[in-house]
């Protein structure tokens, strides 16, 4: 924390200088110490950077001249954009910056996502952004802890509705850098995936025993971003093992929902070699907006509003066979130590008998083609149980035990 933060202020000053002059300014109202730095390719800002676009290109391993004479527009911001991840990295690991803010369209946007996603959780990191909260930014391109703002009315040049957008978000930024906090690894740190506390339920019982043992316990609620978040620290390490037993994405990315994590769901943790132990939670659902129609394929499945935004469907026997083939193809993948953990008897709370999503046919068909499709780098443990019973959750600490006792899993820290 710092009374007055330095602030690393990214943007094209040849086109944008207006704008960016004006967020140096409402810094410096803040309380914050503004840090300009330039990624414009074609022309100069009309003030002195503190890190110009010449600094930037060479970080990335080549010069403005080369980048500008590529004649492709996408190459070129492409390139900016690993040098403006470099710098700003660096800025970072020297202590040289508290926080980022970036301004732009489509282009900005794109770059400034690379520059947040180069910083660890905690380091506040601002995208003032004309494209904010659109479907058009990939799920895997959002940072952990990334703060947006629609960048209204800012198209052209500076007007009353556009200052009002720039100065909130310079404020928002000094703030965030004046009281961030970030993560304290005091105990070995275990992440966990679930979807809400009534679809599943295992944390309830998996959380205080594992905090008795000496670890913190990260849940992540997998409704699109949270699975983001997950995948995110697990591929910076920072996870002493991951119990992922909720990939409802994975189904959603496989269906073509846009409520997914992106295509790299449950690759992460084991591209880290980090201690997994995995189980197939809520794969029979696929969710989509409930204000868009009901996609035509799932017209006649079960149906269930949650919300005004969320609404979900189950899928079909051959669907959930696919599911079933995509994660034993990534699970293969992994370098560290892999268990799962596959509970015949149902994957979440609606589809068990009685209940609206209860399909046993489908069931089994999963279940089927898991057995078959689980890597012989993975330790099977198939229970005669249902995902949200008592009896999951003894073979999960059994499994993690076990890799404790035999030092697979950092032991835990007493509190």
């Amino acid at each position: 924390m710092s009374d007055n933060p330095r602030i690393l202020v990214i943007g094209t000053g040849d086109t944008k200088s207006d704008e960016l002059l004006y967020m140096r300014d409402s810094i410096r109202a803040a309380g914050g110490e503004p840090v300009m730095m330039d990624v414009s390719i074609l022309g100069d800002p009309p003030y002195a950077p503190h890190h110009d676009k010449h600094a930037i290109a060479r970080a990335a391993g080549t010069t403005v001249k080369a980048i500008a004479e590529s004649g492709d527009e996408n190459t070129a911001m492409t390139g900016m954009a690993c040098g403006a991840a470099r710098v700003t990295r660096r800025l970072f690991d020297k202590g040289d910056i508290d926080g980022v803010i970036a301004l732009g369209g489509t282009m900005g946007t794109d770059l400034a996502l690379d520059v947040a996603l180069a910083l660890p959780l905690g380091v506040p990191k601002f995208v003032v952004s004309t494209i904010a909260y659109s479907h058009l930014i990939p799920p895997e391109r959002i940072a952990t802890d990334l703060m947006m703002i629609l960048w209204a009315g800012g198209l052209y040049g500076l007007n009353s509705t556009c200052k009002a957008v720039l100065a909130q978000a310079c404020g928002a930024v000094v703030g965030a850098a004046r009281s961030s906090r970030r993560p304290e690894l005091t105990r070995p740190v275990v992440g966990m995936s679930s979807l809400g506390k009534s679809c599943l339920t295992y944390m309830v019982a998996l959380k205080p025993e594992l905090e008795r043992r000496g670890y913190e316990v990260v849940v992540f609620h997998t409704t699109g971003m949270g699975g983001r978040s997950l995948e995110a620290i697990a591929a910076q390490g920072g996870f002493a093992a991951v119990m992922d037993f909720s990939l409802q994405e994975l189904a959603n990315h496989l269906t073509g929902s846009v409520v997914n994590s992106g295509k790299d769901r449950l690759e992460n943790a084991g591209r880290a070699g980090i201690p997994q132990i995995v189980a197939p939670g809520a794969i029979d659902m696929v969710d989509f907006p409930t204000w868009q129609p009901v996609p035509e394929r799932f017209a006649e499945r079960p149906y269930h509003a949650h919300n005004r935004l969320l609404a979900s469907v189950t899928s079909d026997a051959d669907t959930r066979r696919a599911i079933a083939r995509a994660i034993g193809a990534k699970l293969a993948t992994a370098s560290g130590p892999l268990a799962f953990i596959l509970p015949t008897g149902g994957i979440q709370q609606w589809d068990q008998e009685g209940e609206p999503l209860h399909e046993p046919e489908a069931t089994g068909a999963f279940v089927d083609e898991m057995r078959r499709n689980v890597p012989a780098n993975a330790e099977l443990h198939e229970i005669d149980a249902h995902i949200n019973d008592r009896a999951f959750v003894a073979k999960t600490l059994e499994i993690f035990d076990r890799w404790v006792a035999a030092g697979v899993v950092p032991k835990g820290v007493a509190a």
